[in-house]
């Protein structure tokens, strides 16, 4: 998590996190979204309890008197009205508030159950609100051949290598970051550390082994501090490059191919990769889930929707389709 959590964040909340990082091996940016869910909750209960100024806005509330007192007033009643609040007044989506109930959920389970702190769960009988499941967006194979050819600039041969590495391996965005030169091996695989610190490695086809190839006869080494040395990907600034500085090459290079205002992003070209492999390389869904790093087969299986073309063809497949009336 970031260090200016632990710097900020009440202690009833600094307990939960360390442990959610250290021994449920949380990623780094799940404990910061976990912080932000309950910063935002806890400012709610401050706001309704008249213990913040009445002329602070909601998302300046300061938390840091948060305490254990304070949690043991909370009940059934307020976290609903906080997920009411956060549909009317923060303008939260039923996802969005469907995971700030999960993480309050998980949270007071384990001030109740795992520490004892509080002698009963007002979390326990917390419903999540219903949630429509939408089809994970992505380009089609034409699209994605369409971006990669839109690539230019003085870093080209960086940015199309990032570009390939996320439709051909379905990485995610701090996956890619945070790759090293030493996690890409002779034998071309490539070691990756995903959520939970969990690793996997990926076979590296000739597409990808082509753009690194490419990347690294013009990759920075002068200049390079020591401590970014190994890093595979790298910035102007000759240091590891950010996520953000990703997300913007991914933007650009889509708005370059005539995708800029739909919706596409760093984590689109994830859900491209596993749908072109399902689709069109027909790749089983088992083998999909590893490929992915998935804890559960069930987060893989949205990949498994057919598309309008595949259900107009079961149709035509039908023996009786050309059936016409006697004359």
């Amino acid at each position: 998590m970031k260090h200016e959590i632990l710097l900020n964040a009440p202690e009833v909340i600094k307990g939960f996190l360390i442990y959610s990082e250290t021994i449920k091996n949380k990623s780094a940016n799940s404990v910061n979204e976990y912080y932000t869910d309950l910063r935002s909750f806890f400012r709610y209960i401050l706001l309704i309890r008249g213990l913040s100024p009445a002329d602070v806005p909601f998302r300046e509330i300061d938390i840091s008197s948060v305490d254990l007192d304070l949690l043991k007033t909370v009940t059934l009643q307020d976290l609903y009205a906080f997920l009411v609040y956060c549909k009317n007044e923060l303008n939260n989506n039923a996802n969005t508030r469907a995971r700030k109930c999960s993480v309050l959920k998980i949270y007071f389970k384990y001030m109740a159950l795992n520490t004892k702190q509080l002698s009963t769960n007002p979390a326990e009988l917390l419903e999540a609100p219903k949630t429509t499941k939408s089809l994970p967006k992505h380009l089609t194979l034409e699209d994605s051949i369409n971006l990669l050819n839109a690539v230019d600039g003085n870093n080209k041969e960086r940015d199309y290598c990032i570009l390939t590495l996320f439709l051909n391996c379905g990485l995610r965005l701090s996956e890619l970051c945070n790759i090293n030169l030493n996690d890409i091996s002779s034998d071309s695989k490539l070691r990756v550390i995903g959520k939970g610190s969990k690793e996997r490695m990926i076979y590296l086809n000739t597409a990808c082994i082509d753009a690194i190839d490419a990347y690294l006869k013009v990759r920075p080494v002068e200049g390079v501090p020591p401590q970014y040395k190994n890093a595979l990907f790298i910035s102007r600034n000759k240091r590891r490059i950010s996520n953000k500085t990703v997300q913007h090459i991914v933007y650009s290079t889509l708005e370059k191919a005539g995708f800029g205002d739909m919706g596409f992003s760093a984590h689109k070209l994830r859900h491209t990769a596993a749908t072109l492999m399902y689709q069109k390389g027909h790749v089983d869904i088992r083998a999909l889930k590893e490929v992915l790093g998935h804890s559960n087969l069930n987060t893989t299986q949205i990949y498994t929707h057919v598309s309008d073309e595949s259900v107009k063809n079961a149709f035509e497949a039908n023996p009786l389709a050309n059936v016409k009336p006697k004359k």
